[in-house]
């Protein structure tokens, strides 16, 4: 950035108290909430995360520099939650990610299943002999749950995972999301979601390194539930 357009450092002060200001009215709000969800305490929220990127954003342009913490963007927040108080129905949407470590494990794992299932009559070559063919008889053999709690004996790398409980009014009619399965839930509609993934063990990995470095842990910014 040239020089003509970097902040002054009037306006990287004013940044600074700016995200004090957010701080002290997000901490009042804290102080003030009346239920999980409280509106007031969400929006204190948003504001806090605004001004410390705004500062954040300043401070590197104006001196090259950053802050030791991080907070999430208002758009990576779930809203407060607006659905039915008892929810008569819900949704459990799961999503797991893994990489094909081993394929060679993958394949002799698919072949044995064939052989079961055809009581030792030969395998087909064409299913259990191809990964996309193997991984058809492993999750048509095996519970998702299962496969989670033994992928490594499937030549399975575990990735990222997230688990969202959606509340309803009523229960879907049968058949009635079958064409779609995951269009993308109302967020308003999420009693919980839990994330699993190696970046969060990265990142206490940071806090670690930064504590004892600096004696001081940076803000978390991710957020595992609701």
């Amino acid at each position: 950035m040239s020089d003509a357009a970097q902040p002054t450092a009037a306006e990287v002060r004013a940044a600074a108290e700016a995200v004090k200001t957010a701080l002290d009215r997000h901490l009042a709000a804290v102080e003030r909430r009346t239920g999980e969800d409280d509106q007031a305490v969400y929006e204190a929220f948003n504001q806090l995360a605004a001004a410390a990127e705004a500062y954040d954003e300043l401070l590197y342009d104006r001196y090259d520099e950053v802050t030791p913490f991080e907070i999430p963007a208002a758009e990576d927040a779930l809203p407060p939650y607006a659905g039915p108080e008892e929810p008569n129905a819900l949704s459990v949407l799961i999503r797991r990610d893994y990489s094909v470590a081993e394929p060679q494990r993958l394949l002799a794992q698919a072949q044995r299943v064939e052989a079961a299932e055809s009581d030792g009559a030969g395998t087909d070559t064409e299913a259990s002999g191809t990964v996309h063919g193997a991984l058809g008889l492993l999750f048509g053999e095996f519970e998702p749950d299962e496969i989670a709690s033994r992928h490594k004996e499937f030549g399975l790398e575990e990735g990222d995972s997230t688990l969202w409980v959606v509340a309803a009014d009523e229960p879907a009619d049968p058949g009635d999301w079958l064409e779609t399965p995951f269009d993308q839930p109302d967020p308003e509609q999420v009693v919980c979601r839990f994330d699993v993934s190696s970046v969060f063990d990265d990142e206490l990995d940071d806090v670690d390194e930064d504590t004892d470095d600096e004696g001081a842990a940076p803000l978390d910014g991710h957020r595992a539930d609701r």
